[in-house]
């Protein structure tokens, strides 16, 4: 049995599943989070401005439906929820980056997706969809790029 207890120079923080330290505060890794960040800061001003739209249309007279009400309500909430996993990835929180990740590919698709399903909403609102989401698949893109991909290798 091995009863070795001298230290061996690493941190608490140094476990296969910990950011390198060193790499959180590399020129490259901020450049890449201050991307990510200010991805999520458009699509959140994006998903406001759609909001409202829904807003002006509604009260113009022109019918809106539920969904469409629920989506521009959401919307711009889930941006700030986006926008705090993303600084905590920045400090580096492993478990905010993974989630982080998910959420840049899912959204996109799931959002596109829903709003392709003929009926479920104007194509005028669609395509306000379709540009809020493009500040997400740029930071879907630059979260899975080699920067970040150093700061958060993929544990064994």
């Amino acid at each position: 049995m091995d009863t070795n207890t001298h230290s061996t120079g690493t941190h608490s923080t140094d476990t296969p599943h910990a950011p390198r330290a060193e790499l959180l505060h590399d020129p490259r890794t901020r450049r890449a989070f201050g991307t990510v960040t200010a991805g999520v800061k458009v699509y959140g001003a994006l998903g406001t401005v759609a909001f409202l739209a829904v807003v002006a249309v509604a009260g113009s007279g022109h019918p809106v439906n539920t969904f469409m009400w629920v989506r521009a309500v959401l919307l711009p909430v889930v941006a700030v929820l986006v926008h705090r996993l993303a600084v905590a990835a920045s400090r580096g929180s492993r478990r905010a980056f993974e989630r982080l990740g998910a959420l840049t590919v899912v959204m996109p698709v799931a959002i596109i997706g829903v709003d392709l399903i003929p009926g479920v909403c104007p194509p005028w609102y669609a395509a306000v969809q379709v540009v809020c989401m493009l500040p997400v698949l740029r930071a879907a893109v630059t979260v899975r790029g080699s920067a970040l991909r150093a700061v958060f290798p993929k544990a064994r």
